[in-house]
């Protein structure tokens, strides 16, 4: 365990994974001996490495090749890591700028946050969608489409619109639906999802007898609505093709297949990030830490994004254990922190 290293070995430790991390090449005793700042003898170098190798904190690909960190090593270095980086003001307003225009839709801020942690980072971005459990309805508007199917035009306090088309057993007209628009606005207004849901169950456990046909719809429709568990069962992935370029895996189609195809699938990835909502803040996973077979040569950097003080959902980078952990985690907890802001309508200032 990483308490059990002394000063010398935490010290070659580091250089070897951020060598590591540098060069994409295996780090040799002659390479961390010729760093700045380091006055200890190849010899004796040779001599840590074997160590650690044997504590298993790096690993030897060959006989004669130099050292590579392993998951465990990887692991000393993030938590080694004695506070969250901070991004340059060129960097953060790169950021900003992404969130210029007004984006109000659920899916296209998303979608644009998991373009952009891909652009900035050179690696995947990934984003959970929110789960609107926790956050306060402000109005709901119904639109008549073709025959049985209905536009329902939800919107937050913080003034996030999600759309959603449903459909409907009978045909209904677009009098009945702004009468059962009105009913839903002025009787679930300014409640949490979690509470419009126990609502409408305590409604639906009385007497059906007690309500009229219309109200009948109106609570059917609003069920259809308020019991999504969120906006889509999916997550947004940008730059997926950034990890073509990663050199562990060019040379290994086999394995960068298998990543593309846990990608694709999606299911395991939301496994994964649903845990991370369940984190305060920074949460990396790295290689087998995952349980998942297929990202075991990967680590994830996510954290929370909030509606006030309740954690919605997550965003993070995906891409190669060989990341740039410092800068990879000052880009994702910056981003979390305005997208929290957009989504509490608190982002004038940016």
């Amino acid at each position: 365990m990483s308490y059990a290293l002394d000063e010398r070995s935490r010290f070659i430790l580091k250089a070897i994974v951020q060598n590591y991390i540098m060069n994409a090449e295996p780090v040799g005793s002659r390479t961390v001996s010729k760093m700045d700042g380091v006055e200890i003898s190849p010899a004796t170098i040779r001599n840590v490495m074997a160590d650690l190798e044997e504590m298993g904190y790096v690993e030897q690909p060959h006989a004669s090749a130099g050292r590579i960190p392993t998951d465990k090593g990887y692991r000393f270095y993030v938590d080694s890591l004695i506070k969250i980086p901070v991004l340059t003001k060129a960097e953060s307003k790169r950021i900003n700028r992404n969130y210029e225009s007004k984006m109000t839709e659920i899916e296209k801020i998303m979608e644009s946050t998991s373009k952009l942690l891909s652009y900035i980072s050179n690696q995947a971005g990934i984003v959970l969608p929110p789960k609107f459990t926790n956050i306060t309805f402000k109005h709901i508007s119904f639109v008549k489409m073709r025959d049985n199917h209905v536009l329902a035009i939800f919107v937050s306090e913080s003034g996030v619109v999600q759309n959603k088309i449903i459909s409907i057993e009978e045909d209904i007209r677009q009098e009945d639906l702004d009468t059962i628009t009105t009913y839903l606005n002025n009787e679930f207004g300014g409640l949490t999802l979690k509470m419009i849901r126990e609502k409408i169950i305590e409604i639906m456990a009385n007497d059906k007898r007690e309500y009229d046909n219309l109200l009948l719809r109106a609570i059917d429709l609003g069920k259809k609505v308020f019991f999504e568990g969120r906006v889509k069962e999916d997550i947004y992935v940008g730059g997926a093709t950034n990890i073509l370029e990663q050199p562990e895996f060019i040379a290994d189609v086999k394995k960068m297949k298998t990543i593309f195809k846990a990608l694709e699938e999606k299911a395991k990835l939301i496994k994964i990030l649903d845990k991370c909502i369940e984190e305060e803040g920074i949460h990396i996973v790295i290689g087998s830490e995952s349980e998942i077979h297929e990202i075991s040569d990967c680590s994830i950097v996510t954290h929370t994004y909030k509606y006030e003080d309740s954690a919605l959902g997550v965003l993070g980078i995906f891409g190669p254990k060989r990341m740039e952990y410092p800068k990879v985690i000052a880009i994702v907890n910056y981003t979390a922190g305005l997208v929290s802001k957009i989504l509490s309508g608190k982002n004038e200032e940016s």
